[in-house]
């Protein structure tokens, strides 16, 4: 394909003076003149349009001849150095004497620049806004400030005069006599390039890309901006250019004698060829695809084999080769085993030019060497350093162009998975079902067809791309990949990650294969190596790490979540509680495996669940949990006891436990444990689960004659009196406390035979009523029959004998103590407890109880707030019965008014229903004393309401 670069039109002709500057906006010239006149060219259409608006103009130059439109004398005082539009801001840029910006399009005055003068080079960063400049041996930043004009920013000093320079990023680049150097403009520090030439001056041309295109006789170096060389970039020019010009493919340079076009990639048309394939006919589109398509190979090779891995790999992806193409340039990315044709033999096939594009073709791998020594500078001390950097590179545009390539193959290979999953539902229902698609088995993917070509590129995508990720150091990209839906080779990935000690990424590719065993055992050696602090990874795995690995599987595989919780569970026994009860495990599944593998935290586990969830602990384990309180507490009984050291009323923190649940839960069988309490201790659990039954009698004998503890005696009766009045119940639950009341005045008679009582009781229950599960059921089934057999013992002792449920008698059935015993009676606590409880205990029971001889001077603190009490109450229900009386009498006065009432029936007395005169007929009066109605009227009125409401009652109903 032969064709020209560029066309050449001349636009103008006849300019009186020499022409020092040019310009264009929109479809405008500016021109300098070397009169110092600034002369304004137009297009000759333009100049016979009627609008003078320039946004209503063309907005570019025109192939046809310009004409000049104005002129704008003494535009400057001396010839102009250079001109330059900035279109961005609409000013016009011109260096004469000094720097002078110009409004467009009408050319007013903005600013000028009087620190300028003298200045012989200038350089604009559009972007920023910023202008640097140079005069003699100073270098001068200003700031293009909106609302303020220009503001200075630095001015630093340089060694010689400047006579090229330009912005490179954050720096400037200088060309200063014989050398190009790096002004920081920040700091103002310097940094060598390299010499500039002898013959001819420096030359510093700012590329789009960024970089800088430095001259050095008549060849042209690509930099970067820090000043680094491009090794196999370089322009070549017949001799050495005063100024050029980058239109990217091709550099324009303004020789001595003539204008000379070099391309910009001396290595092959690269750019030229893909813009000719465009203009191609449409009818060969099918020829324009295979050409653009190789084209874009054998740039991309180009743009690899010259360091250039990112633009290489938008090549790659233009050309839309196969993936296994690009990674055969990779030899140390291991990828899976695959059935699909290689993508290098299809380019072979279809395109003979393509041959020697194979894997060979390019030199860059893992282990390249450095580029060729240059003609500018010595680099073979960085050699190793640049193999790393290229190594890195490549890695890093390839990952590039997996992750791009990557989206989508994996919805490729999800529809491919839905696809035959709706196929091996239906089975044989359709004809056209593929029967030689074989299965296999893919742990935690279902089953996977071994021809499944979407899947196999995407496992070879996946594979690569984690692979690639951890050659870089990419650990938590890696960790991020196997998180999400995946097809990373199982074998492949999990040998690379144990061969570089990435634990994190391996966890979670067990994970997303559903190797939870395989992870857990990974996850506890890890644990316990960072505990030890022998792991020579970085991170430090904890137990909670586990706990966190656990909560998905509790619902779906709850036995491993069991047994890898045991691992952890005396670590962190909350929090793995917690994981129980949030991941719905049941309780008695995790009792049981606790009291089979791990029995010493079974009571924790148990109490602990209490403490956070009561309603969901069954009565079952609330029984068990109290039993293995008991154990505790029983084998301290039996150590102190052979040591005779045993206190019965000292409380170890086990038997705390024990009391407070006991006290605090119902649900455990309190018969059970009766039994298990040795005869001579253990009063206070004896007493508690006395209560449990409802034998208060027996519980408060414990108090008071076995612990001698009236205190706890008295808290016992006030929680029995608080509970039951809270209940409804006939029964006086002040009767509590004359049963503490009797066991003072009769101690002697209350003790007799009372660890056969006991006994008696515990086996008429374990023989006569089935174990319950709660204290509901122990009430309703052993109150009456506990109070026969209390009854029957102490028949023949007390007169006043109140049963073990207090269910049966009430206050007044209670009868006058006999004077027997009364000098054991235990009178201070008698008269302490009347005096304390007054307000709960009926008077008139509790004097009939009190021995004849009683002082009742000690009895004032009883029967004085007692008394006054009554007597409040008589005189409250004195004044509320004379009250009731006074209302009777005026309701009574109120109904004597209304049989008063008259009503006067005249001859023109109307019924208000049927609206007829009443006549002598049988009438009602409404309550208001004024509407009047036949009685007939009335009746059927409420005959008629009575159906209507019936009937409406049965629509509802229907």
């Amino acid at each position: 394909m032969v064709h020209s670069a560029y066309d050449s039109f001349e636009l103008l002709r006849g300019c009186p003076t020499k022409i020092d500057a040019v310009a264009s906006y929109a479809s405008k010239l500016f021109v300098g003149c070397s009169d110092g006149a600034l002369r304004v060219y137009a297009a000759e259409s333009d100049r016979s349009s009627s609008s003078p608006d320039y946004l209503g103009q063309a907005q570019e130059l025109r192939k046809e001849g310009y004409a000049l439109e104005r002129t704008v004398n003494g535009y400057s005082k001396k010839s102009l150095l250079a001109m330059e539009v900035l279109a961005s801001r609409e000013l016009l840029l011109s260096l004469s004497e000094s720097i002078a910006f110009h409004r467009l399009p009408n050319l007013e005055t903005f600013a000028v620049i009087t620190k300028a003068k003298g200045a012989n080079v200038y350089s604009w960063d559009d972007r920023r806004g910023y202008l640097c400049f140079a005069r003699q041996k100073r270098v001068c930043i200003i700031r293009h400030d909106a609302g303020r004009g220009f503001v200075e920013v630095k001015e630093f000093g340089v060694p010689d005069m400047v006579k090229s320079m330009s912005w490179c990023g954050e720096n400037i680049c200088l060309g200063i006599k014989k050398e190009y150097v790096i002004l920081n403009a920040t700091s103002g520090a310097l940094s060598e390039v390299f010499p500039s030439g002898r013959l001819a001056p420096p030359l510093v041309v700012p590329l789009p890309s960024g970089e800088l295109l430095l001259g050095k006789e008549n060849i042209g170096v690509f930099v970067d901006q820090n000043g680094k060389l491009h090794q196999a970039e370089r322009i070549c020019w017949s001799e050495a250019p005063s100024v050029v010009v980058v239109q990217k493919p091709y550099a324009i340079a303004l020789l001595p004698r003539r204008v000379e076009i070099v391309q910009l990639t001396a290595s092959g048309n690269f750019e030229e060829a893909l813009a000719l394939c465009k203009l191609l006919p449409p009818e060969d589109a099918s020829l324009r695809a295979a050409k653009e398509g190789s084209i874009h190979i054998r740039y991309a090779h180009h743009l690899f084999d010259n360091g250039s891995y990112e633009e290489a790999m938008e090549h790659f992806l233009a050309a839309q080769v196969d993936i296994t193409y690009v990674l055969s340039m990779y030899p140390s990315i291991v990828l899976p085993k695959t059935t699909l044709l290689p993508e290098t033999d299809k380019l072979v096939d279809s395109d003979p030019d393509a041959v020697h594009l194979s894997r060979g073709s390019s030199g860059a791998s893992d282990d390249m060497d450095p580029s060729s020594a240059s003609h500018f500078g010595d680099f073979d001390e960085h050699s190793a350093l640049e193999s790393k950097k290229m190594s890195h590179n490549t890695l890093m545009a390839l990952i590039k162009y997996l992750q791009k390539r990557r989206y989508n193959i994996i919805e490729k290979a999800t529809a491919e998975g839905t696809e035959e999953v709706v196929l091996g539902a239906v089975g044989d229902n359709y004809g056209h079902y593929d029967s030689s698609r074989v299965k296999k088995s893919g742990k935690g993917r279902g089953n996977v067809a071994i021809n499944s070509g979407a899947r196999e590129m995407a496992a070879i995508l996946d594979t690569a791309l984690l692979q690639a990720l951890l050659l870089t150091g990419q650990s938590s990209a890696s960790v991020e990949l196997l998180r999400g839906h995946n097809y990373c080779d199982l074998k492949i990935c999990e040998e690379s990650l144990q061969k570089r000690h990435h634990y994190s990424a391996l966890l979670e590719l067990y994970r997303s294969n559903a190797m939870h065993r395989e992870a857990l055992k990974l996850l506890h050696q890890l644990v316990e190596e960072s505990s030890s602090g022998k792991s020579e990874v970085t991170h430090k795995f904890k137990p909670e790490d586990i706990l966190e690995y656990l909560k998905p599987l509790c619902g779906t595989d709850p036995m491993l979540v069991l047994e890898f919780s045991m691992i952890i569970l005396e670590r962190c026994p909350t929090q793995t509680i917690e994981l129980f009860l949030s991941g719905n495990i049941p309780a008695d599944m995790v009792n049981s495996y606790l009291k089979q593998h791990a029995p010493n935290m079974q009571g924790r586990y148990l109490e602990l669940m209490l403490a956070m969830n009561e309603s969901a602990i069954s009565g079952n384990l609330q029984n068990e949990m109290v039993q293995i309180y008991l154990s505790e507490v029983l084998d301290l009984h039996a150590e102190l006891s052979g040591q005779n050291k045993w206190d019965e009323k000292a409380h170890s923190p086990s038997r705390k436990k024990l009391l407070s649940a006991l006290e605090g839960i119902s649900g455990y069988n309190p018969e059970a444990l009766l039994k298990r309490l040795p005869p001579d201790a253990l009063y206070e659990e004896r007493a508690v689960l006395l209560g449990k039954m409802n034998q208060h009698e027996l519980a408060l004998s414990l108090y008071v004659h076995k612990l001698h503890l009236p205190d706890l005696a008295l808290c016992y009766c006030d929680r029995v009196y608080e509970s039951a009045a809270h209940q409804p119940s006939t029964t006086k639950s002040g009767s509590i406390y004359l049963t503490l009341l009797q066991i003072y005045l009769n101690p002697s008679k209350t003790t007799k035979n009372f660890e056969k009582r006991i006994t008696n009781i515990v086996a008429s229950r374990s023989t006569s009523i089935p174990k319950v599960s709660s204290a509901s059921g122990t009430k309703t089934k052993g109150g009456r029959g506990a109070k026969k057999i209390a009854a029957i013992e102490v028949a023949d002792d007390l007169r006043v004998s109140p049963s073990g449920t207090d269910s049966s008698r009430s206050d007044g059935d209670t009868d006058e103590i006999s004077p027997e015993g009364s000098s054991t009676i235990m009178l201070d606590e008698v008269l302490d407890l009347l005096s304390k409880r007054w307000d709960r205990i009926n008077g008139a029971q509790a004097l009939r109880l009190l021995p004849r001889q009683t002082n009742l001077q000690n009895l004032m603190p009883f029967l004085g707030p007692l008394l006054r009490k009554s007597s409040e109450a008589n005189r409250n229900l004195s004044v509320i019965k004379s009250l009731r009386q006074s209302e009777n009498l005026q309701v009574k006065d109120e109904l004597y008014k209304y049989r008063k009432t008259v009503v006067k029936i005249s001859g023109d007395s109307m019924c208000s229903l049927c609206h007829k005169k009443i006549g002598t007929s049988v009438f009602a009066v409404y309550p208001n004393g004024k509407t009047l109605v036949h009685f007939v009227c009335f009746r059927d009125s409420q005959s008629m309401k009575a159906v209507a409401k019936s009937t409406t009652t049965t629509l509802r109903k229907w």
